[in-house]
């Protein structure tokens, strides 16, 4: 595996202008790469379909190589043009999937009837689909949009008012969710 360092990498080119401009003048360090000058393409000659592959591969190529000189490893060695083998002894890295995914498995092969859990989920899918198809529809409609908002508005304060301003009222409703959720979970 390749160190890495905080070190800042200064790129050089041996051109003298680039893009018409004088080339700016860097310190020398010795992390100082210098890249080799590719030839200006030539305006009046149009180039051909398997030039301008050639010319890819070959910016590929220098690009590798800085890429690896930059990290400290060994460049690439393009045995065809569509294959290259590392010569690089840097070891492989393993990608480890993340704790969620890992937890999501553990769940999933502890499920007897997938099918189910499949069907579940794709009629869950549709039924939200279906619902915000149905709500938009609902939004369109003139005057049902202020008349539903002015529901909704009046039956939270009637909740409010009723299970959440005085102490017994929240210890009756907190008393439900309790007994509810045991229901659900099935403990006792």
């Amino acid at each position: 595996m390749a160190s890495t360092s905080t070190a800042a990498i200064h790129l050089s080119s041996s051109s003298t202008l680039i893009d018409g401009k004088a080339p700016r003048q860097q310190p020398a360090s010795p992390h100082c790469i210098t890249l080799p000058t590719l030839s200006p393409r030539s305006v009046a000659q149009p180039q051909s379909r398997s030039q301008g592959w050639k010319t890819t591969a070959y910016c590929r190529r220098i690009s590798r190589n800085v890429m690896a000189m930059a990290t400290g490893d060994v460049p690439a060695v393009a045995t065809s043009d569509a294959q290259v083998v590392a010569t690089s002894d840097a070891p492989e890295t393993s990608t480890e999937l993340p704790d969620f995914v890992k937890t999501v498995q553990e769940a999933w092969d502890k499920v007897e009837d997938r099918y189910a859990v499949v069907s579940l989920g794709a009629a869950a899918i549709i039924a939200l689909w279906g619902s915000t198809g149905l709500v938009s529809a609902i939004d369109k409609l003139p005057l049902v949009p202020g008349v539903l908002e002015l529901v909704g508005i009046g039956y939270s304060g009637w909740f409010a008012y009723r299970n959440l301003i005085f102490k017994p009222d929240r210890e009756s409703l907190i008393k439900k969710i309790t007994e509810t959720y045991n229901n659900i979970i099935g403990s006792s």
